[in-house]
């Protein structure tokens, strides 16, 4: 089994070479001999790509991709992806917050029979303002995917090489790959580790990552329910409101012709016996059609997404397949 780490920089030059050599003591301890250790920096300002560059002399392990810019932490990861040749992928973070002594229990629990381990930073090493958000937005993804982990958000993971052959990053999709993974089948699973405090640098995430957050959870919610039959969400809902504003058109129409036929009726025609007069229930016509309206668009939106998921299908985009039975001999 050859192991792949795949670690994401972005301005950590005094921590690289720290990580370098607490990788190397657990891999010599472990007898990890079928070794790559590929660093992304994902747009550094500082030296850190030097570093990358000097470690990769000295050691044939390392590699180094370099980006020409921030692109983000899913890209850098994505890029790592694409590089990697090995069976087993570790992901973590390069400020030294993540505990390389840990992936000999991410090895472990993967020999059970998972596709994914997440890590759990059960005990945390931020500051509040970072601990409690993480937690209402870890507790609202496994309620809304079905992917019941306690630290979607954390860095560290592990997964069969496999899966990216089926899952491409972008934005900020890289803290759900546990879910995307699970919505194909994948067994995902979780391991407390070990979170140290931060020693050089400073955190690259402000409070606008809690929205970014939430609109992906969006997306990914979107893309694992209705990524194959996108009609029946929008559907619904176009439906939904179709109905409500033919409802109300219909009570409305109904509303006048019995103004019409007891025009004598005062709690139906008013105090001067006057048939039905529009202005008195304008407001409900307009939202009536304007429920209408929005109705018709939900539909159309939901059939021109269905046509271009059609179009756009690729073999075994849809589906995902654990393995094969060999061929029947004759």
């Amino acid at each position: 089994m050859k192991l792949s780490i795949v670690i994401p920089v972005l301005n950590e030059e005094e921590s690289l070479e720290k990580l370098l050599q607490e990788i190397s003591e657990v891999a010599q301890q472990n007898e990890y001999n079928d070794l790559e250790i590929i660093f992304v920096d994902d747009g550094s300002t500082d030296s850190s790509w030097s570093v990358i560059e000097t470690m990769a002399k000295n050691d044939s392990r390392v590699h180094g991709i370099r980006f020409r810019r921030n692109f983000g932490k899913a890209a850098a990861l994505q890029a790592g992806f694409c590089e990697v040749t090995g069976d087993i992928i570790i992901t973590m973070d390069a400020d030294l917050q993540d505990d390389p002594h840990e992936i000999p229990n991410f090895l472990a629990k993967m020999e059970e029979g998972f596709d994914c381990v997440s890590g759990w930073k059960k005990i945390r090493h931020d500051p509040w303002h970072k601990v409690y958000p993480s937690r209402v937005f870890n507790a609202m993804v496994s309620y809304l995917t079905g992917v019941v982990l306690h630290d979607h958000n954390c860095g560290m993971k592990s997964y069969r090489c496999s899966i990216f052959d089926e899952i491409t990053l972008y934005g900020e999709m890289h803290r759900f790959v546990p879910v995307l993974a699970g919505s194909r089948g994948y067994k995902v699973s979780e391991i407390v580790i070990n979170h140290r405090a931060r020693e050089f640098g400073k955190s690259k995430y402000g409070v606008t990552r809690i929205f970014k957050g939430f609109m992906d959870l969006l997306t990914v919610k979107f893309v694992t329910s209705y990524g194959q039959r996108p009609l029946h969400v929008m559907g619904n809902i176009g439906m939904g409101a179709f109905s409500l504003g033919g409802l109300g058109i219909f009570f409305m129409a109904l509303l006048w012709i019995l103004t019409r036929l007891f025009t004598g009726v005062r709690e139906c025609c008013g105090d001067n016996g006057d048939v039905f007069r529009f202005s008195n229930h304008s407001a409900f016509v307009l939202f009536s059609v304007l429920f209408i309206i929005v109705g018709a668009q939900f539909l159309c939106t939901g059939l021109l997404a269905e046509l271009l998921t059609s179009f756009n299908q690729k073999p075994g985009r849809n589906y995902s397949i654990k393995e094969k039975t060999s061929a029947k001999q004759e």
